[in-house]
């Protein structure tokens, strides 16, 4: 059974760093596009950053590049979204999700993800 289950959020001041984890079971995800997606209350889940297969190629939303960097370190099958200089708009729910099929390349679309953890809270205090 595939299973992703998301840690590291948490409470930070604005400019203030975090970095979150998603580890991934259930199959090896190195041949799967790996995501972040956040969703603020009474907002659309929103799509953040997304990672290739084996993690050469990112994609960012322009709300967080410059700030936000996705990774995966795919021998521990986990993903990681390194998060500095917070904003409260940055503060969601924020999930980690996996492609339901090999080898395509990573999208901001929701639709390609099939696989998704239960979520962390990042708050972003002013």
């Amino acid at each position: 059974q595939v299973q992703l289950v998301e840690s590291g959020g948490g409470l930070v001041q604005a400019g203030g760093s975090l970095r979150l984890s998603c580890a991934a079971s259930g199959r090896t995800f190195s041949s799967y596009a790996m995501a972040w997606f956040r969703q603020a209350p009474g907002k659309e889940r929103e799509f953040v950053a997304a990672i290739s297969l084996g993690g050469s190629s990112t994609y960012s939303a322009d709300s967080v590049k410059g700030r936000f960097t996705v990774s995966r370190d795919v021998a521990k099958n986990t993903l990681y979204l390194q998060m500095n200089s917070l904003k409260p708009d940055d503060t969601a729910v924020y999930y980690c999700a996996a492609d339901r099929v090999a080898y395509r390349a990573p999208t901001s679309s929701r639709l390609q993800y099939d696989y998704w953890g239960q979520g962390t809270q990042v708050t972003v205090s002013s």
